[in-house]
């Protein structure tokens, strides 16, 4: 197995950073299920992690699409942001194999993933600047941003926006499943609009569920379903 000063090594050059002060990122690494007295967690870092890449995505994208509208821009900076977009670059950089956190704990569990990446962009910012963080994302961004062809509609506002213009009530989520362990949930949420029937997905989080069972209904709108009416 390689040593904790090599896996830092391999992780500094994949980030194209290294770092002055490496108990930075050792800290971006650390699940606060370590259990290492000697070693804060990632908490802190995150916090201000999600500021930085917010800040630098939102710069982005003024220069990339200087004709487009706040909403338009809105709607890309939220797929941009998110967690799965998170978990996209994590996967990219192979983050699960340098996180430190207790026996056992999935390492490939989403939120550890895009928590101790938040925590590596606020590592890379206090260690080298915002130059330094804005090079890494421009890096491992920059591909989901080029394939944006056009702003990307989240199905739940796609959802909204379509009961909306059609008279109906507002869509109503609710759980109707939550299974497996406190640490790794799955919820089952069903999604209900006048005249037709409700649909349900299933998601590691309560937000990706409602966007999936939000999907499933627009694609049986889209479909031209019998709406009841």
């Amino acid at each position: 197995m390689m040593g904790a000063d090599a896996s830092l090594a391999r992780l500094m050059e994949t980030l194209g950073h290294c770092f002055v002060d490496p108990s930075l990122l050792e800290e971006a690494l650390t699940h606060p299920s370590d259990g290492n007295a000697a070693r804060p967690d990632y908490e802190r870092l995150e916090f201000l992690g999600d500021r930085v890449l917010g800040l630098l995505i939102a710069e982005s994208l003024l220069h990339l699409f200087p004709a487009e509208s706040e909403g338009s821009l809105a709607k890309r900076y939220a797929a941009l942001v998110c967690r799965e977009a998170l978990v996209i670059v994590a996967g990219r950089i192979g983050l699960e194999a340098h996180l430190h956190l207790e026996s056992g704990k999935e390492r490939e569990r989403p939120s550890h993933l895009a928590d101790s990446l938040e925590a590596v962009i606020a590592a890379l910012y206090l260690d080298g600047g915002i130059p330094v963080a804005r090079r890494f994302i421009e890096r491992y961004w920059h591909s989901t941003i080029e394939d944006m062809s056009t702003p990307p509609e989240d199905p739940k506002t796609r959802l909204q926006e379509w009961v909306q213009a059609h008279g109906l009530s507002l869509p109503t989520y609710k759980i109707i499943e939550q299974t497996g362990p406190d640490h790794q949930p799955t919820f089952t949420i069903q999604v209900e609009i006048q005249g037709f029937p409700p649909l349900s997905a299933s998601g590691s989080t309560k937000r990706a569920a409602e966007t999936k069972a939000a999907a499933l209904l627009l694609t049986k709108i889209d479909g031209g379903g019998n709406d009841g009416r």
